[in-house]
């Protein structure tokens, strides 16, 4: 596994270290449950990208997998593609160590690397053939997620595939009327507890800034992608899936 990060990394006590994998233990639990109950429908979302793959990926393509986490539904999707090298990018070192076993099969070179997705991006100059952003970009203002779509633009070199999967405002709604919507879904998620589904909510009122979908399209298309489309909508309504390509 490559690592690189801009960042040095702050000295921690043993007691700080673990205190630290347990949380991220505990919380990479409750997330495992979330995609094993498909309560985000990470099976319809992984579904249809590997179809967009085989059907308009070029062979051997490059897949770049920003904020990859874990890449466990990423492994799962590729391995079944005609992938000819796949980088990760992601914030999380313990994240990447998983990444690194969960990409073990691949038949194709991996790289993984440590560091903030947003600065990673700004200063991309290698060719890639696919970028794949899943339910990260909407932690970024609106300026960065566009600044972002339009750092991938420039990555693909106006040939590639530039696919997301972000949270979606409804027209007219605001930020505070989306988390009260996933607030009714609490009685959906059976599969976590109170304590974690209120711990999510917490995340969310924090780091989730939304975009309605007429935001999402044209802020891709004024990235310079010539097209942009919606090409899925999660059944609970609360994120979409959007391409785009030239």
């Amino acid at each position: 596994m490559a690592s690189s990060s801009s960042k040095s990394m702050p000295v921690t006590t043993a007691n700080e270290a673990t205190g630290s994998q347990d949380m991220f233990n505990k919380e990479l639990e409750t997330y495992r449950r979330i995609v094993a109950a498909n309560l985000m429908f990470h099976r319809e979302v992984y579904g249809l990208l590997r179809d967009l793959l085989v059907e308009h990926a070029p062979g051997s393509f490059r897949f770049l997998d920003v904020a990859c986490g874990d890449a466990a539904a990423s492994a799962a999707m590729l391995k079944t593609t005609a992938i000819g090298g796949y980088v990760g990018i992601d914030l999380s070192e313990a994240s990447l160590r998983l990444a690194d076993r969960a990409l073990e099969g691949l038949p194709c070179p991996v790289e993984l690397r440590c560091g903030d997705f947003a600065e990673a991006m700004a200063n991309w100059s290698e060719p890639v053939d696919v970028i794949w952003i899943g339910m990260s970009l909407h932690h970024l203002a609106t300026e960065g997620k566009a600044r972002l779509m339009r750092h991938a633009r420039r990555a693909l070199g106006g040939v590639g595939l530039f696919v997301i999967w972000e949270p979606a405002l409804f027209e007219g709604e605001d930020r505070a009327a989306w988390l009260a919507r996933f607030s009714l879904l609490r009685d959906k998620w059976s599969t976590v507890s109170d304590e974690e589904f209120a711990s999510m909510e917490r995340h969310m009122l924090l780091a989730d800034f939304p975009e309605t979908a007429d935001t999402w399209l044209g802020m891709g298309r004024n990235a310079g992608f010539r097209r942009a489309e919606e090409i899925f909508m999660m059944p609970n309504r609360m994120g979409r899936v959007f391409r785009y390509w030239n």
